[in-house]
């Protein structure tokens, strides 16, 4: 399935009224409304995320992303200063070593030292600066052996995207803004498709015949940035980490010969399933990716998908738009909009059939 032409990023622009960009989760997850798009009627269906069970088949195969979303929001001080100092956490490598961005007044140096504190404001841990490098990330090593998710857990906080209450956590969101299947952590954002989801909702749909099968990318800063050339073909494309083991291969392409649909929970799924079959076959696949899906896209692996709403002139909104026909998911976000829908990632969903 090839995609149609629009190569200008205004083209994926649109206007949200602010009090429509969801602030806190719904008590109950698969309570959020669900906006049906069946692309052969060219039809838009108004549903719940709940009657999922319903609306997919027993022959098809759901991908979720099993990533963990790691504490990376990080606060501290500048150690000899008393400085404020925020950033986040990127990665860690196989020496301990920290990757992040940090912001704070004035400019830092290599050998200074960042002490981090809890939710509570108590010191938690010292970060050495050790080298700056390009895209303003730097490498800082911890004043502690532990392991880096150990660390994390103790000094950091949930990395709210900053229109959810700019970024301040609560409580609530240790469990909300995270997959009840969760299962690797390194994600510094959750794959906001799957927030949705229950363990008793995925038993239903387990009840109702449908294949579950997980793969893992995570989801990085990238993710969320707006998009800043003219036009998408000059946009440079952020790499996400991930992999697809040989079970989940088996399982998809088993549900394909049968003639199910395999429905991508998430852009991420989508994106770690097509570029695991770049070459037209669904492969065995781990590494980075910095596939961007644009148009013209040729899907060889997803025939559904189910996602939240995206922020304009994103790649994400791209690639949904590119997937769901561009007119029609268009429409449906107008239809959103117009049905007072709640958006981003505590907001409601999509379902492109």
């Amino acid at each position: 399935m090839k995609s149609a032409t629009h190569t200008e990023l205004a083209h994926y622009d649109y206007s949200l009224p602010r009090e429509l960009v969801a602030q806190t989760p719904l008590a109950a997850r698969s309570d959020a409304r669900l906006l049906v798009v069946k692309r052969q009627e060219q039809a838009i269906l108004h549903r719940h995320v709940r009657d999922l069970p319903d609306l997919l088949d027993p022959r098809d195969c759901l991908v979720i992303n099993d990533t963990r979303v790691v504490p990376a929001r990080l606060v501290g001080r500048r150690t000899q200063t008393g400085g404020h100092w925020e950033g986040l956490f990127l990665s860690a490598d196989e020496h301990g070593l920290w990757q992040l961005l940090g912001k704070t007044r004035g400019r830092l140096s290599p050998g200074e030292t960042i002490t981090l504190m809890d939710v509570e404001g108590r010191d938690a841990l010292e970060l050495q600066l050790i080298e700056k490098r390009p895209g303003g990330v730097w490498i800082a090593k911890p004043n502690s052996e532990r392991p880096t998710n150990d660390l994390l857990d103790q000094a950091g906080r949930v990395p709210l995207p900053h229109y959810i209450r700019h970024g301040e956590m609560t409580d609530e969101d240790r469990a909300r803004y995270q997959t009840v299947f969760a299962r690797n952590p390194g994600s510094v954002a959750a794959p906001t498709a799957g927030l949705h989801f229950t363990n008793e909702l995925l038993g239903q749909l387990v009840d109702r015949g449908v294949t579950i099968c997980r793969v893992t990318l995570h989801v990085g800063l990238g993710t969320f940035r707006p998009i800043k050339t003219a036009s998408l073909a000059e946009h440079a494309m952020h790499r996400e980490a991930g992999a697809i083991d040989a079970n989940t291969v088996a399982k998809i392409t088993a549900c394909r010969q049968t003639g199910g649909r395999v429905v991508a929970l998430g852009t991420t799924s989508v994106r770690l399933l097509e570029t695991a079959a770049l070459s037209g076959t669904l492969q065995l696949w781990s590494g980075e990716t910095e596939l961007f899906i644009r148009p013209p896209f040729e899907f060889h692996a997803v025939d559904a998908m189910m996602t939240n709403f995206h922020l304009p002139r994103t790649t994400l909104l791209v690639l949904v738009r590119t997937f769901g026909g561009d007119e029609l998911i268009a429409r449906a976000y107008d239809e959103a909009i117009a049905r007072r829908y709640r958006f981003y990632s505590y907001g409601d969903a999509m379902l492109i059939l």
